[in-house]
């Protein structure tokens, strides 16, 4: 649905706006084009998981719903929960007619506005249900031809939702839905006495404060009250709420729900839904069977079918459908299982790094396997079967920054273990020469950082990656291999090689953060305007304290490289300012003459 600018979707079940929520792979973007409106970036996923992951994480679940009992077996292969049926709390005064079936949908719908219009004249209010925002305005449109009021609830009025329902009930009104669910507002026969009393409260004085409003809520209350109660009575002798159905849904939930708004706490009601023979689950399922028993029988244009077995094969059809969908859910569920034992590695990882004080031992672990990962390389690049040192030291010096050429001695003629230990205790010792140039505290943030940026980066990557495997992983089913089996392979060795990944881009970066002191970095035409750290990470590092040296910002000294022969100096913690104390409400001592507060000490 187009709105304010912006492409929004619309839930096919409940017919509810879903604000916020976006197509992939440019399918939005398509949709804002042929709209005419703005055109904004593609989203990328940052984290995903089914729904049946989700809930399955909480250690105790269950739920209460009106229509579950048609989906138990799903609730118990899913999540092993039963469904248990309560009994209604009153006698079920509720009719349920059986379907009419119709040859073509412009017959059915003629049927439907004639129905409503009937009922109407005799003061029966009627709930129409649709399973589109376009229908729902068809019959709209239709109804008005008709002169027949009525008012329509769907995602283009959702502001006016609980107002709509509240008053469905009244004598002689017409409420046409999509896709009716419970919506949070009863329907009361006769209509809802408080919502109007409310309504025409707030209409008479909107700018009254809380206690008149509410002094004038009572005062409509008791004269609604009466009315309301009469038109119930003048409903209850017109048959109560009438839902009419103007298409089976794919579910019988949906088709329960919408039975399910009439008929309440003993209160009279009927319910008949309308479909024909163009209908998408009839022209899927049924139509070949009906159309021959109507031609059979020479059946003419506006005649209808009534019968019970009808409505039988109808609900054989969903029967079919819903399994067919269960599957799909049960797939996707399979493949998401592949998925949520790396999320769960993955969300341990970061979140043992997030509550972690020290992480020196998870970085140089990084930094260790990745050059073990060089040497093995090398080696299984050299004809020989040897390690070629040469090949080695310009590696790590690109990777790492870091020249091995003092140790060279140790890799002649050494094999892959010996080289692998000489190359370990001398790139500690290179990290800890890093440690104590930077200072340990700030290196205990640094590594904070690199961490969950890279580890972020890699699994968001990751992600695309894998959908893109699934996309196309139902081919190997050509080659009569089972596509879950593969995608199972694929999924472990891609995430072998990100987990390889986050190692060594972890390890480059903790080893190429190098500070820079003001007379290296490049001047800049906003040098002078004052700077604020987004990042309280980086707003809480130490800066430079060299004397004869300007200090510099924490986010030059960790992200722009010295140059070669430099040394450098860190204090531990922030420097103190010199000299004495300036109060808050003194003359700064810039000379500007203003307040500190408001100069230099802002």
């Amino acid at each position: 649905m187009a709105k304010d600018g912006k492409v929004i979707i619309v839930d096919e079940f409940t017919g509810r706006m879903m604000p916020g929520r976006r197509w992939s792979d440019g399918l939005h973007q398509a949709v804002e084009a042929k709209e005419g409106i703005k055109i904004e970036r593609e989203n990328q996923t940052l984290a995903t998981i089914t729904f049946q992951n989700y809930f399955r994480m909480y250690s105790k679940l269950s739920g209460m719903t009106g229509t579950a009992y048609t989906e138990a077996n799903e609730f118990k292969q899913i999540y092993n929960l039963d469904c248990i049926v309560i009994p209604t709390n009153k006698p079920m005064a509720r009719i349920n007619n059986a379907d009419c079936i119709y040859k073509t949908e412009m017959e059915k719908y003629n049927a439907v506005v004639d129905e409503i219009a009937e009922c109407n004249k005799r003061g029966q209010p009627v709930l129409v249900g649709t399973i589109s925002i376009e229908k729902s305005e068809l019959i709209g449109s239709l109804l008005q031809k008709k002169s027949v009021p009525h008012k329509v609830l769907n995602a283009k009025y959702h502001e006016m939702e609980a107002h709509i329902i509240a008053q469905a009930g009244r004598l002689g009104a017409v409420t046409i839905a999509t896709n009716m669910a419970g919506r949070g507002t009863d329907i009361v026969l006769g209509g809802n006495a408080q919502y109007l009393a409310r309504s025409l409260a707030t209409e008479k004085n909107k700018n009254a404060s809380v206690e008149e409003h509410e002094e004038l809520v009572k005062k409509f209350m008791e004269e609604y009250r009466e009315q309301t109660k009469k038109e119930r009575d003048q409903v209850t002798a017109a048959g109560g709420l009438r839902v009419i159905g103007t298409e089976r849904h794919e579910s019988r939930r949906i088709d329960n729900q919408l039975r399910g708004r009439q008929g309440r706490q003993g209160d009279p009601g009927e319910s008949r839904f309308y479909v024909s023979l163009q209908d998408d689950l009839m022209r899927l399922f049924a139509s070949d069977r009906i159309m021959f028993v109507m031609d059979k029988l020479g059946m003419e244009e506006g005649q209808v079918i009534e019968s019970r077995m009808v409505s039988g094969a109808l609900e054989v059809a969903q029967k079919r459908v819903e399994n067919y969908n269960f599957e799909i859910r049960k797939q996707l569920l399979e493949y998401d299982n592949v998925m949520n034992k790396q999320r769960e590695v993955i969300y341990n990882l970061r979140r043992s790094i997030l509550e972690g004080e020290n992480l020196k031992d998870i970085v140089e672990d990084s930094i260790l396997s990745y050059a073990d990962q060089m040497v093995d390389a090398n080696i299984a690049l050299s004809d020989v079967n040897q390690l070629s040192f040469d090949d080695l030291a310009s590696e790590l010096a690109a990777k790492y920054g870091v020249d091995i050429r003092p140790i060279a001695e140790e890799f002649k003629g050494a094999n892959a273990q010996t080289a692998k230990v000489a190359l370990e205790e001398y790139l500690l010792k290179a990290y800890e020469a890093k440690e104590t140039q930077v200072t340990p505290v700030m290196m205990r943030r640094l590594e904070r950082m690199v961490l969950l940026h890279t580890i972020d980066t890699k699994w968001k990557d990751h992600l695309y990656i894998m959908d893109q495997v699934k996309d196309g992983i139902s081919l190997r089913a050509l080659g009569q291999k089972d596509p879950l089996v593969e995608y199972k392979k694929e999924g472990f060795l891609l995430f072998k090689q990100m987990y390889a990944g986050i190692n060594q881009e972890t390890a480059c970066m903790m080893f190429k953060i190098q500070p820079m002191f003001e007379e290296d970095q490049p001047r800049s035409v906003f040098s002078n305007i004052p700077k604020k750290e987004i990042h309280q990470e980086l707003s809480g590092l130490p800066a430079a304290a060299v004397p004869g040296q300007a200090p510099v910002s924490p986010a030059q000294a960790i992200f722009q490289p010295i140059a070669t022969g430099h040394e450098s100096g860190f204090s531990s913690s922030m420097q103190a300012p010199t000299g004495p104390k300036v109060g808050r409400n003194d003359v700064c001592p810039c000379g500007s003459g203003k307040k500190y507060k408001k100069c230099c000490g802002q």
